[in-house]
């Protein structure tokens, strides 16, 4: 696969964050009264933010959230930003292995608060400088809509035909695959299911990775020198 700009996602792809997140919201509506798996989270809520997040809850419980839904988010995201969270396996060696280069960037449907901050506690913020584009502050329309990839490609200064991006949401591959991009279905994160590969594959995603090993071979056909 020959690309001059790579798109990272990032909870999920970068950060392990998914499944803990996940997991929060689903113990919120169990408790309100909703039974609710992280599994089913992971497979209706993940890679959607602000009103397309909410409203997407909102439909499977059949009611506006609760007040205090948000407090409880902020009080775990609160803890979560000073406490940091893992990579995800095999995540830092390969953005450390990467040409200086190589232009890159990460889109992502979080803040580019909860972004940098972790990046900080991974020591990894200095790789992506500021290229780091947040689908609830820096376009209209967020994923599923393709704009965010397309802004991330226009700043690395690289056509998105010419870029990967390196996605694990099913909501993030749905704009990915419309982008134009070259897209790399990543399900190396806990929160990837038996069947987390067939579902990418069914929303159009060619290449799949099961691991940063796997990305590097399809990127750069030699797992041990991804430059």
């Amino acid at each position: 696969m020959t690309v001059r700009g790579l798109i990272f996602d990032f909870d999920g792809v970068l950060l392990e964050s998914e499944y803990a997140g996940n997991l929060q919201i689903a113990d919120y509506l169990t408790r309100i009264g909703h039974p609710t798996t992280p599994e089913h989270s992971m497979a209706h809520f993940m890679g959607l933010s602000g009103p397309a997040f909410l409203a997407a809850i909102e439909n499977w419980i059949g009611r506006p959230l609760p007040d205090d839904f948000h407090a409880a988010r902020a009080e775990e995201d609160a803890l979560v930003l000073a406490q940091g969270l893992e990579a995800v396996a095999g995540a830092v060696a390969f953005i450390e292995a990467l040409p200086p280069t190589l232009p890159k960037a990460i889109a992502s449907s979080s803040s580019s608060h909860w972004i940098t901050t972790h990046l900080d506690h991974l020591k990894l913020r200095h790789h992506f400088g500021d290229r780091i584009f947040s689908g609830a502050e820096h376009v209209a329309r967020g994923k599923p809509a393709p704009d965010l990839y397309l802004l991330a490609a226009d700043k690395i200064g690289v056509n998105i035909e010419d870029c990967a991006i390196i996605e694990d949401s099913p909501v993030g591959v749905t704009g990915a695959v419309v982008s134009g991009a070259k897209v790399i279905g990543l399900c190396a994160g806990r929160h990837c299911g038996a069947d987390h590969a067939q579902r990418l594959r069914e929303l159009g995603v060619r290449h799949i990775a099961a691991s940063f090993d796997d990305v590097a071979a399809l990127l750069f056909g030699d797992v041990s020198k991804p430059g």
